[in-house]
């Protein structure tokens, strides 16, 4: 009996994780679009890293009213100079200001460049650590009126550090999360984002309120998604892993640092959070642990998740083996994280880029 309970969820999951990797939307290669498009870059001291982003961004095609804005926001590093150095005036550079009280500096940052975007008709989001190919901004435009919806989330192909971690959140989209019912459901509680890339109708964005809507999250992607639902308009993920890479972090310090200023926002309450937490190592952390109580039982858990972490992984370009036999370790990973962060949160002690959250 216990195995049977352990099993059937993990069937119906693997199999969701299955119908959403079929299911999920794609822009085309070699596309264009006569779109007035916005690029919008949110710098703080991004100096040592940002230059590969800026050259992607430059070399762009299929875009010929394209405009890049790039914002140093407070940067200590020389951020503006590399900017001057590598794109000179062909980006339009903007110095931002302190944060209004109630603002936190990305929402701050991301409103001064939607404001200075002027008339454009699409607003594309992309942080430092973005690298796009060169028909990129051109895809996601074109998926973005093909599907009709207010604001698309193409998901980059992560590199870097936390190979073992940072997939998780494409698997949880795809194994959790029913995308074509989320971009159907005007319920904003049914919505998901990745803040790296967005791509986003202006004239739906100041209808949703803009960043001013999200001012004060610390997960303003998210947040920017359930406004545009509430605003009645509608969202999309899209899988961006063959026209733009991602790399977050250099090391688990970095890592470490960058989850536990957030995770501890991603499930409402602690809880809410153990709840989740719960049942993750339950369904895909037990197995293994379990493997002399119930036999054939766990090592088809084991199976069967590891089976969806390698559909996953083989949808949005990330590496399958041996990366997904290891996924018990990443959820036990992940949970760790989720308990630092709100540890961190309890001491007073989240801060990210010297401000604090």
């Amino acid at each position: 009996m216990i195995g049977w309970l352990l099993v059937v969820p993990l069937v119906l999951l693997t199999a969701h994780t299955a119908v959403n990797a079929l299911l999920l939307r794609r822009p085309r290669r070699a596309a264009g679009t006569a779109e007035r498009v916005a690029v919008l870059l949110p710098l703080r001291d991004e100096a040592g890293r940002v230059t590969p982003c800026l050259e992607s961004l430059l070399a762009q095609r299929g875009v010929p009213d394209l405009t890049v804005h790039v914002l140093d926001d407070g940067s200590t590093d020389g951020t503006a100079d590399v900017v001057r150095a590598v794109a000179g005036d062909r980006v339009r550079l903007h110095i931002g200001t302190p944060p209004p009280p109630g603002w936190l500096g990305k929402p701050s940052a991301c409103r001064r460049l939607a404001e200075e975007a002027g008339d454009a008709d699409v607003l594309v989001f992309v942080d430092a650590d973005v690298v796009l190919e060169p028909d990129a901004i051109a895809g996601a435009t074109d998926l973005l009126r093909r599907t009709g919806v207010t604001l698309l989330s193409p998901y980059p192909r992560i590199a870097g550090a936390g190979r073992l971690v940072q997939p998780l959140l494409q698997w949880s989209w795809l194994t959790f999360l029913p995308l074509r019912a989320m971009e159907r459901s005007p319920r904003p509680s049914l919505a998901a984002a990745g803040g790296q890339w967005l791509v986003v109708d202006r004239a739906g964005y100041h209808r949703a309120g803009g960043h001013a809507a999200v001012r004060d999250d610390i997960l303003e992607d998210i947040g920017l998604a359930r406004a545009v639902k509430r605003s009645g308009g509608r969202i999309a993920l899209a899988d961006g892993s063959r026209l733009a890479t991602c790399r977050m972090y250099e090391s688990w310090s970095e890592l470490a640092d960058g989850y536990g200023k957030s995770l501890w926002a991603s499930f409402g309450s602690a809880p809410g959070a153990a709840a989740v937490v719960g049942v993750l190592l339950l369904l895909y952390a037990a197995p293994p642990l379990l493997l002399f109580a119930l036999g054939p039982w766990a090592v088809a858990g084991y199976l069967l998740g590891v089976t969806g972490r390698m559909i996953s992984a083989a949808a949005t370009g990330v590496r399958v083996l041996p990366d997904a036999l290891l996924h018990p370790v990443s959820v036990v990973l992940f949970a760790g994280l989720v308990a630092r962060s709100f540890r961190l949160r309890r001491r007073g002690a989240l801060t990210w880029r010297g401000r604090p959250v």
